[in-house]
This record gives structure tokens, sequence and C-alpha cells, in this order.
């Protein structure tokens, strides 16, 4: 008798009738939503792979766990030679086989202090490394933390994927804009703003165009990643909110001697690890970590935004050279990649506050932010 087929949302109840014939967005979206809803992903040339943290499977147990490098480094396992390298994700093995209880210890860094004793763990080689590193970046864009059982029992029935879809979904040649409008704002009536719509990602990115555009002039432009805490909560951890109304001032100026300026808004929070990741940064912060190393120890980049985005972005508004707002050059050198020409970085610092002196200071002195 074979398994049981777990319907797709998607689909109704009815699976296609060909899971060759989805495109690679339909697989990678699918494989995205089953991570989030606890449901097992099937890389292709890989093995199956159940997400410990939102797993619903509660009878699954595996002999093996696959984690990030980063987390690896938390457990003290880079000290074996097959978790040794600093980007690759890690298979380990322990002495009992793992079950979602004492998996997730191992996954959440947020259970370290009343789950001090972890392990002793083994690790292993990992012969599908291409589909291990697939993984870890769709648990990112699923907003999960990146720990998986491995050829779990009683996982269910997983959702096909591949290395190769992935790949094409990240292509942001997809990238349309999907309506535009007046839009006045209390930094300059003349605004205009610009959605942005792929059919390979649910994420709908803005622009706003602030003044007459023209090809005449460079604009001032700021790529500002999505914060709901500092935009709109005013938090005072960070810079993001004080940043983004800072940028909106700069280009009204801007627009009122001739020039222009605009403001993509990227929909991409927490440096690219998602809002729930975030504020599970926010909480080791509290403990005395710092930004990099909390990232770090949830097993997630410190810096995994999509710069190429906002490059197709500029793209389809017709920028070609800009003078980008930025402390980062990590941005200037990702654009300037990406064929858009940095005319000039232009400054933009803000005073600190008690509550994010520490991050400015992590940013400047681990981040490569020049802070003048």
């Amino acid at each position: 008798m074979g398994k049981a087929v777990r319907p797709h949302p998607a689909d109704d109840g009815v699976r296609s009738l060909s899971e060759a014939a989805a495109s690679p967005s339909r697989r990678v979206a699918r494989a995205i939503d089953a991570l989030r809803h606890g449901w097992p992903i099937a890389l292709e040339g890989g093995p199956v792979l159940l997400p410990v943290e939102t797993s619903i499977a509660r009878g699954a147990k595996a002999d093996r766990m696959l984690i990030s490098a980063a987390r690896a480094a938390t457990l003290k396992l880079l000290n074996q030679r097959e978790s040794a390298e600093p980007h690759a994700p890690a298979l380990i093995r322990a002495a009992e086989p793992f079950d979602l209880y004492t998996a997730l210890p191992i996954a959440d860094p947020a259970l370290d202090l009343t789950n001090p004793l972890k392990g002793p763990f083994k690790a292993e080689g990992i012969a599908w490394q291409a589909q291990a590193e697939t993984a870890m970046e769709l648990a990112r864009l699923a907003g999960i933390l990146p720990a998986f059982l491995v050829e779990a029992s009683e996982a269910g029935e997983a959702e096909s994927v591949s290395s190769a879809d992935l790949a094409a979904w990240s292509d942001t040649s997809s990238l349309q804009i999907a309506t535009r409008a007046r839009l006045p704002v209390s930094a300059s009536e003349d605004t205009q703003i610009v959605a942005f719509r792929s059919a390979d990602d649910m994420r709908e990115h803005v622009a706003l165009v602030i003044g007459k555009q023209s090809s005449d002039s460079v604009p001032l432009v700021r790529l500002h990643s999505e914060c709901l805490t500092g935009d709109i909560f005013s938090s005072l951890k960070c810079d993001c909110g004080p940043q983004l109304d800072a940028a909106l001032r700069e280009m009204a100026k801007e627009a009122e001697t001739g020039g222009w300026g605009v403001l993509l808004y990227l929909r991409q929070e927490g440096r690219g690890i998602g809002l729930v990741n975030k504020l599970r940064a926010y909480r080791l912060q509290d403990q005395g970590y710092d930004t990099v190393d909390a990232n770090q120890r949830l097993g997630l980049p410190d810096e995994a935004r999509d710069f190429p985005v906002a490059a197709r972005m500029l793209q389809l508004l017709g920028v070609r050279s800009i003078r980008l707002m930025t402390n980062n050059p990590a941005k200037v050198d990702a654009l300037t990649a990406a064929g858009v020409e940095v005319a000039e970085r232009v400054p933009h610092q803000l005073p600190d506050n008690p509550h994010n002196a520490r991050y400015l200071a992590t940013k400047r002195d681990r981040s490569g932010h020049i802070l003048k």
C-alpha cells in the first residue's frame, strides 16, 4: 500500500498531474510553504529533511540532524574535521536518535540556558553538500531556524525541490513594476510611489520617487530594508526609523532645488532573516550578545539582504547612476556588481542613544560600516 499524498493548500486538495512540469518558482514556493507548516522537503539528489522548529510530526525520529555551520560553532563542534568549514552546514549524530523534544534545544539558542548539556555529537561528512546549502537557504527564506531531522521516520509526504529550482527562483528578472500612484508624504507632497511584484516571490517592494525624475541629474538614493520595530514602533534598539525619516527629508531638499531622490523600501526584515528571527536575535542581545553574535547563535548569517533586487528596481525606474546614501561599503560594492553606477557615497549618520550605541559600534567594528 502506497503512502498517502498530502494535499497542498494551493491545490484545493488536488496535486498537479506532473510535479516535473511545475515551474521552479512554484516548487520553491511550495517548499517554503511546507517548511512554515512543518512539513518535510525532499531535495533532489539528497535526503528528506524535516524542519525541527515547525514540525507537526510529533512521532518523528532520526539518527542525524542537519544544522548550520554557525550553530555548529556554538555547539563546539568545529574541532571535528567534518564540521570545520566555517560556512558549510554540519551533519551531526548523537548516541541516541533525535526526536523533536531533543532536537529543538539544538536548533534554538533561546533554550541554551535551560538545556546547557547537549551531546556529545559526532560530525559526519556530507555527500550532498549543494542540497544541504539549499536547505539552509530555504529555511532562511521561510523565516525558521535552520535545523532539520534527516530521513526522519513518520515525517509524512515531502515536497520536492532542487538546488536548480532555488537558483532560478533567485533570478531578479521576473521583478516588474505592478503599479504607481501619486503619494504626498510629510517630507514632500511631490512624491510618487511605485510598487514592484515578482511572480516568484510574495514580497512586494516599493520605491518612493521624490521630486521630478530627470535624466539630467543624478538622484539621491537610499536603500532601506523593512524594519517593523524601527519604522513603525520607533524602536530605540536600532537607527532604522530615524534613517528613513532623515533620508526622505534630504530627498525633499534635493527636490526643492531641482534635483530628485529615490527611496527603495525593500521587504527584507532583519537583514534578510525575517521578523521572528530578528526578534529572537533581540532576545539574545538582551543576554549580552552583540547583533553579529546573536545571528550566529541562531545559525543565521549576519547579512543576507538581496541587493540585486534593489538594482533591478533602479533598472526598471530607468536609473543608471546614483548618489547612494549609506555608511555601508558593502551596499556600494553590491550595486556596482549588479551594474549600477554609484557616482557618490553620501554619508548617512545619525546620533546614537543609550539603547543602540553598542549596535552602531558593532556595525562599525564588525560589519565595516563607516560611521562618519
